[in-house]
């Protein structure tokens, strides 16, 4: 894919440390933040989906394997990396919606460690080394909001990721801590399902939404990069659903 060279400038002499960002929401965010100047750095825990995804971006940024899961390998990231400007958490395995009682109490425990405590363990690691004006930007979902069936674990994984937002901004500051709460994206999280299950769910959703379709990762990018921008923001959850909240 030709790699992307124009560049608006607003982020230029930033560096943008994006965690999930081999793929999907993630490297859209990293694409974005590209563009406007940034100096990008995605971490995966797969070093050939990193590698897929630095040809997508423009020459310069870089990227590191790491298993968003052990503490000490992020810690050790985090040392080796020193200074940045704003820190990025879009990691997140394939979503499951599983009625609580066919959940086993085990997988339940596992599905909370790079969702929650991935992010949980970045925030710790990287905050002593963000930049003056920085910022961090977790990511959530609308599950929080409103759960169907099937989202025990979904939802209580965003729920908790929104208090520990607000919990991080008054803890972190004057870094910012904001999180982007998105509803049905079209990424590589609902791989777990058949590709007829996936279309069947992208066409019922979208058509339910006051948009008539449902997100792109480039939409929801967008908001991380908003957030990363906007200085007088902390502590905010920024819903981005076509309106799914309201129907």
């Amino acid at each position: 894919m030709e790699q992307l060279t124009k560049t608006n400038g607003s982020l230029t002499g930033k560096k943008v440390v994006i965690l999930g960002g081999s793929s999907g929401i993630g490297l859209a965010t990293a694409k974005a933040a590209a563009q406007e100047g940034a100096t990008v750095v995605i971490v995966s825990s797969n070093q050939q989906r990193i590698d897929n995804a630095l040809v997508e971006l423009p020459a310069g940024n870089k990227g590191f394997a790491v298993d968003l899961t052990d503490e000490q390998q992020i810690k050790d990231f985090f040392i080796q990396l020193g200074k940045f400007d704003h820190l990025v958490y879009t990691a997140g395995e394939s979503l499951q919606l599983v009625t609580i009682a066919d959940v086993p109490v085990a997988d339940a425990q596992r599905f909370f460690n790079l969702r929650y405590w991935g992010a949980f363990m970045a925030v710790k690691y990287a905050s002593p080394y963000i930049n003056t004006g920085g910022s961090i930007t977790l990511t959530g979902g609308i599950a929080a909001l409103r759960p169907g069936s099937g989202w025990s674990l979904g939802a209580s994984i965003c729920a908790a990721m929104e208090g520990f937002t607000r919990a991080m901004a008054i803890e972190l500051a004057p870094v910012r801590v904001n999180l982007v709460s998105p509803g049905v994206v079209r990424t590589n999280l609902w791989s777990a399902m058949s590709e007829e299950e996936r279309e069947n769910l992208y066409t019922s959703a979208g058509n339910n939404l006051p948009v008539k379709r449902i997100g792109e990762a480039e939409d929801i990018a967008q908001t991380y990069l908003y957030l990363i921008g906007q200085q007088y923001s902390t502590g905010q959850i920024v819903v981005v659903d076509g309106g799914s909240v309201l129907v």
